[in-house]
């Protein structure tokens, strides 16, 4: 990832704004001399910092790590652009991202090992906690999914022996069905109770409910695993 890109892309969305640099950093709670180190690639923001430019901007995370706008792309196959997008998630482990407020921060991959679903997704933490970003899921079993669903509910869940805690949760009512509805699935939780060390195999995991016209419930439970144990 390029750092001095990432820089010039803020400093063009701030531009845009008609902001200085002294505006922007009161309206994200920093001093203007972090956001010229951020303009001059001399740093990068800390996660929590690039959620606030994010909103701020109108623009995602994928965006600002990549330090352009997205651009309108052409129909791939589901498999290269699953390989596109997990290539992205592999070089942000690389990035620590520091702040005022909280100590740099390592990323671990996080993925599926259910062969239903693709997803990709990651943890940032350090030694006292941690945040998930799950950025894609997509269905991809044998079988097409084009049943329409009137309700769509996305779980995202934490299990510690018999205790089974909801992290977040994403809820579409409307006719839709499973693959148009992820594709606008997204999850990111900000500073989640346990510590990166504590997901052991298995206790992370996304529950998938649709209800048909019918009522009848079609139910995908999706295991997510690190690709790597946290230190």
């Amino acid at each position: 990832m390029d750092q001095e890109k990432i820089g010039e892309f803020i400093k063009k969305l701030r531009q845009e704004k008609k902001l200085t640099q002294k505006e922007l950093a009161d309206k994200l709670g920093v001093t203007y001399q972090a956001v010229s180190k951020w303009e001059n690639g001399k740093n990068i923001p800390d996660i929590l910092i690039l959620k606030k430019i994010s909103s701020e901007f109108g623009c995602d995370m994928n965006e600002l790590l990549n330090g352009e706008k997205s651009r309108k792309k052409k129909e791939l196959k589901k498999g290269y652009f699953f390989l596109i997008l997990a290539l992205l998630l592999f070089l942000s482990i690389y990035f620590l991202f520091f702040s005022s407020h909280v100590k740099n921060f390592e990323f671990k991959t996080l993925s599926s090992s259910c062969a239903t679903f693709r997803i990709s997704g990651s943890i940032a933490y350090n030694k006292e906690q941690s945040s998930i970003y799950i950025s894609h899921v997509e269905y991809c079993g044998e079988q097409e999914e084009e049943e329409v669903y009137k309700k769509i509910t996305c779980t995202l869940y934490e299990a510690n022996g018999e205790k089974i805690s909801k992290i977040s949760e994403n809820v579409y009512d409307g006719e839709i069905t499973l693959e148009d509805y992820l594709k606008n699935v997204q999850f990111y939780v900000d500073y989640s109770k346990s510590i990166c060390r504590e997901y052991l195999e298995g206790s992370l995991y996304i529950e998938i409910q649709g209800v048909n016209k019918e009522e009848k419930i079609n139910m995908y439970k999706i295991p997510l695993t690190l690709k790597e144990n946290c230190l």
